[in-house]
């Protein structure tokens, strides 16, 4: 099997991310341990939710495209259960990872900041979008599979409801696309919800109108980065015969760029509103990360990284279409964020440590994530090898529908 190797890695990688942080608990630093768990729940979550958009978004405005690329962005979706169950296991280190637990907080911030109100909204809105993306998934998998079956697992259990529902193309088609739009509207709400509760309430007393937004525009940007990733990997597999093309390299690649401008643009406007306001409870957050050390460093690396790299080698047309470069590229924006979440959170979580210093445990637990999405991801490839191929019937089936 071609993902008999890369399976191999991410479960050694899952390995050494879960003796890294059993590790730094026995060590007697649960704060790194947790701090490293949360920054990697968020990026790594962010990355398969943004993926999927991809395939919702392309879906939506019948792009034809993406035929051959929405597959492997639905392939993220693997991710899903496995980001939920990580949620729930937040609340074991709840002490570690909220550090406004023993704040002294105003009246209506202590309501919504009240950790069982905190963890129940968040439950349902991780339920809601996960929910709506495996709906989308159901209906887009009928399309990549069509009638085949199979005689156990999964593919015999969805092949047995759809040879009894005798599926109309036409509907499936339309509820596709009514649940890729309810996708793309939960996919806004709820990773905004998350900014605020898992990231901005980290300090309480700062706040910022347009971090909903940044949250989720973060999101789509790291997530075409994973997916860019993945089709470059899978295309240059000696082992698999699915080939992308220059063209749909470059159309991917535009997007990428696109929602690199997109982020930075937010990543200024929050800077400059909070700037000429000059109100001392907004300044103080931006200033301990723009001029302290060591924040201050970290915020170049990450705007250097995550914008003016991507910026100057994305307005070159033909590296979008070099794979290894690609990947490259794409990867260092990925590191580039997962600093930007410690540059987030971590002023408020170093009260905790007495310090801020990147431990080996927060390398290593950063691994064991990626293994995990590689893992979910790798195994849902080889479970359903149909997603490398496009099928013609899905867009004359939305032809028919539109």
């Amino acid at each position: 099997m071609p993902y008999s190797k890369t399976l191999r890695i991410a479960f050694g990688l899952m390995i050494i991310g879960l003796l890294a942080f059993v590790w730094s608990l026995a060590l007697g630093e649960p704060a790194v341990a947790w701090r490293a768990y949360l920054v990697n729940f968020l990026l790594f979550s962010a990355i398969a939710q943004g993926a999927v958009l991809f395939s919702a978004m392309t879906n939506t405005v019948q792009a034809t495209w993406s035929l051959r690329l929405a597959p492997l962005a639905e392939a993220f979706s693997s991710f899903f259960p496995v980001s939920f169950v990580l949620f729930l296991g937040l609340f074991l280190g709840g002490e570690h990872v909220f550090p406004w637990l023993e704040a002294d907080l105003h009246h209506g911030k202590a309501f919504w900041l009240d950790l069982r109100f905190l963890f129940t909204r968040d439950l349902i809105g991780f339920l809601l979008l996960y929910g709506l993306g495996f709906a989308y998934l159901y209906y887009a998998l009928w399309f990549r599979l069509g009638t085949i079956s199979s005689t156990t697992g999964l593919r015999a259990t969805m092949a047995r409801i759809w040879q009894g529902k005798h599926p109309d193309p036409q509907a499936y088609a339309h509820r596709k696309f009514v649940f890729g739009i309810l996708y793309l509207v939960a996919f806004t709400f709820v990773l905004s919800l998350i900014g605020y509760d898992l990231v901005m309430a980290a300090e309480p007393h700062w706040y910022s109108t347009l971090f909903g937004a940044y949250t989720f525009i973060k999101a789509i940007y790291t997530g075409f980065g994973g997916l860019f990733i993945l089709t470059a990997c899978l295309h240059l597999s000696r082992k698999l015969s699915f080939e992308v093309s220059d063209a749909e390299y470059i159309d991917l690649g535009k997007l990428f760029f696109a929602f690199c401008l997109i982020w930075a643009d937010f990543f200024y406007c929050q800077l400059v509103v909070i700037w000429y306001g000059n109100i001392p409870e907004e300044t103080s957050y931006i200033i301990t990360r723009t001029f302290v050390a060591p924040w201050n460093a970290i915020a170049w690396t990450v705007f250097a990284v995550c914008f003016v790299l991507p910026f100057i080698t994305l307005i070159n047309r033909r590296i979008k279409a070099v794979p290894q470069a690609m990947i490259g590229l794409c990867s260092l924006v990925i590191a580039g964020m997962w600093l930007e979440h410690y540059l987030l959170l971590g002023p408020a979580l170093e009260v905790q440590t007495g310090r801020f210093v990147l431990t080996p445990a927060d390398f290593l637990i950063g691994l064991g994530f990626a293994g995990l999405l590689v893992a979910t991801v790798a195994g849902f490839l080889k479970h359903f090898p149909e997603m490398l191929q496009s099928r013609k019937a899905e867009s004359l089936a939305e032809e028919g529908s539109g």
